[in-house]
């Protein structure tokens, strides 16, 4: 009788893992596609929108031609050596038809012994995306690499 409890107490909890886990472990998020884009293959209308952020530390997407683009600048700069790299972007779901997205980028600095021009410099970089809709928000998680 004892046995039959125990193992009446075990599905129990295996099926209410399987139904309660999954619900928290997702969230609705996931990971976008994307190609980060050369400078040959940035469409002029960003390049020509770009300079107006370039001083700034920021992500921001941009919608062109139905196409979603994601641009992470890094601010100005005093010398050359520094770049910025896209890890990944996360759509996390607000609700139905809202979402947000986080960009997670890598920083680099150069280092003290590295030679860099002496001019100022403004890292950025753009990726084109398979979204379909703009973001409700855009969020920058930076880890700077040694």
């Amino acid at each position: 009788m004892k046995k039959q409890y125990i193992i009446i107490g075990i599905i129990i909890v295996v099926l209410l893992g399987f139904l309660l886990v999954p619900k928290y472990m997702d969230k609705g998020d996931r990971k976008v596609k994307y190609k980060v884009l050369e400078s040959s293959e940035i469409p002029e209308k960003i390049k020509e929108i770009l300079p107006k952020y370039l001083t700034e530390e920021r992500a921001l997407t941009c919608k062109l031609n139905d196409e979603i683009y994601v641009l992470v600048t890094r601010g100005e700069k005093n010398t050359g050596g520094y770049s910025v790299e896209i890890e990944k972007i996360v759509k996390e779901q607000k609700n139905k038809e809202q979402f947000d997205l986080i960009v997670y980028a890598k920083f680099k600095d150069p280092d003290v012994d590295d030679i860099v021009a002496q001019s100022f410099t403004y890292p950025y970089t753009i990726a084109k995306t398979d979204l379909k809709d703009m973001p409700e928000n855009i969020k920058l998680e930076v880890e700077y690499e040694d």
